[in-house]
């Protein structure tokens, strides 16, 4: 495996980690302010963040990479009102964007074409984590200022389960 494409998988394993530690950060302030609804959608959003770096983990390991682990920084985030967390949410799943982009060019700049077919499956995850998180924004838009609206929605965030991703590797 190319050392570039090889360096950035094993970086995305930490900012996978992050983004979990991230997710679970907006869940508890959620759940602090009783928008539980909203920090149990951010608490299984952090449990598909914690998948996906479990993904990268075994995919480098299925290639005979040895995988190390890097520490994983603390969310310094403060949250103001509740919109806070959900634009913060956005722009984050726009950097993600971006990192899986800059591996899946590497990976093609070298002809790396089993990486390359690894990496769509989170071209496509990420198209459906940002449209996820703009319209989660979209709604609290909408209805956030309305303390029934916001309940109802709070209750509809509240429904969202767990379910494993799909990829095999």
């Amino acid at each position: 495996m190319d050392k570039r494409v090889q360096d950035l998988l094993m970086q995305q394993i930490n900012k996978e980690f992050y983004s979990a530690y991230l997710y679970l950060d907006f869940a508890n302030y959620f759940i602090d302010i009783d928008l539980d609804g909203f920090g149990n959608w951010y608490t299984i959003q952090a449990q598909e963040e914690r998948d996906h770096a479990m993904l990268f983990i075994k995919y480098l390991q299925n290639n005979g990479v040895k995988v190390e682990l890097d520490a994983i920084a603390k969310p310094n985030l403060v949250f103001e009102n509740p919109i806070d967390p959900l634009l913060a949410g956005y722009e984050h799943e726009q950097y993600v964007t971006s990192l899986i982009h800059d591996i899946y060019d590497a990976a093609y700049s070298v002809k790396d074409f089993r990486a390359m077919q690894f990496l769509d499956w989170f071209v496509k995850e990420q198209g459906e984590e940002e449209t996820n998180a703009d319209s989660l924004i979209k709604k609290y838009r909408l209805y956030g200022n309305d303390p029934r609206s916001l309940y109802l929605l709070n209750q509809e965030l509240g429904t969202r389960v767990y379910t494993a991703p799909s990829l095999v590797i």
